[in-house]
């Protein structure tokens, strides 16, 4: 007998990375299987007829756990009520175009969904931005429905903390809950910083692992920085399936605590910590309590080299955020 019913929008419905999430989320997997799932299922006009499509699909896995799937083109339709929004669609950049067109284009359409989240949401509502550049995507979003706690603003650093534990594991030749203690700091863009300084792989220090710090600096940090190239390079699309998990793994975050010794990477609000300004939305080793909230982990230190590569992704996301500047503290 259900005792409980959670209602979850996400955008970009149609797409690949929602495909390779949808299922999951209905299928008991996220939230267990005593508790019924809405999806809320938001879409341009023009993928509308794609996503009925969907709908059909997850009619057709006959989930005992999914009570319904709602598809519309109007966000305050979609983020009725809701109690997660995993923002997921986002506009693609397209050849030719600069960073700061995209950022441009992408900041329209958060500054309407922060705006229709704020007015529609669930009071306890958990939102997540996955479509890129999701860190300032997120920015946006919050300075639009700032009637919504500052904290429960997130974006996606997490694929890129799966990838880093995933690389520390088969250099060290370990399984992959060996490495504990990863952070993404920073960007979720080929500036981050995929700290190993700070991981463990089997308790021990990572550098202590695995001694070659050339690896480390630089083709390991590079691999996480360039990964998402990498992949559409060899697979011809976009890392949709790892993306999902890394998007799902984010919403178990908030249900789930951080086993003890333990951090994941998540791209929140800044209060100041680190010497970040206050209101980017910067990614930090943060520890979940298991009720929605994630705590930032304080007092790591970090060499020259993680030093600077802080510095660099930091640059990044100011100049990011006065690209944007017009669309935020509305």
């Amino acid at each position: 007998m259900a005792t409980d019913v959670v209602r979850v929008a996400v955008t970009g419905a149609a797409g690949q990375v929602a495909y390779a999430m949808l299922g999951r989320l209905a299928s008991g997997e996220i939230f267990g299987p005593r508790t019924k799932v809405i999806l809320q299922l938001l879409e341009i006009p023009q993928a509308l007829p794609n996503l009925e499509g969907v709908a059909m699909e997850l009619d057709d896995c006959g989930f005992t756990t999914l009570q319904d799937v709602v598809c519309t083109d109007d966000p305050n339709r979609a983020f009725k009520d809701v109690n997660y929004a995993l923002l997921v669609g986002s506009f693609p950049r397209k050849q030719g175009m600069e960073r700061k067109d995209l950022l441009g284009i992408n900041g329209k359409i958060f500054v309407g969904q922060g705006k229709a989240l704020a007015a529609n949401a669930a009071k306890d509502v958990r939102i997540l931005v996955v479509g890129n550049p999701c860190n300032t995507n997120c920015l946006v979003a919050y300075n639009n429905g700032r009637d919504i706690p500052v904290e429960r603003w997130t974006a996606m650093t997490r694929l890129d903390h799966n990838r880093a534990r995933s690389a520390l594991a088969k250099k060290a030749g370990v399984g992959n809950e060996a490495i504990t203690q990863v952070t993404i700091w920073g960007n979720h863009s080929n500036t981050q910083y995929p700290d190993f300084t700070n991981a463990k792989i089997n308790g021990r220090p990572a550098t202590e692992v695995i001694t070659d710090r050339n690896w480390l600096e630089s083709t390991f940090v590079s691999q996480i920085q360039n990964r998402g190239a990498a992949v559409i390079k060899a697979r011809g699309s976009s890392s949709a399936l790892s993306a999902a998990n890394g998007a799902l793994d984010h919403v178990k975050g908030w249900l789930h605590p951080t086993p003890p010794g333990d951090w994941v990477s998540v791209a929140t609000v800044s209060k100041g910590e680190y010497g970040v300004p206050i209101g980017l939305a910067f990614g930090y080793p943060c520890r979940g309590d298991g009720k929605g909230n994630f705590t930032i982990v304080e007092g790591l230190k970090h060499d020259i080299f993680g030093q600077q590569k802080i510095q660099a992704t930091l640059k990044e996301l100011e100049e990011e955020r006065d690209a944007v500047k017009e669309m935020l503290n509305p």
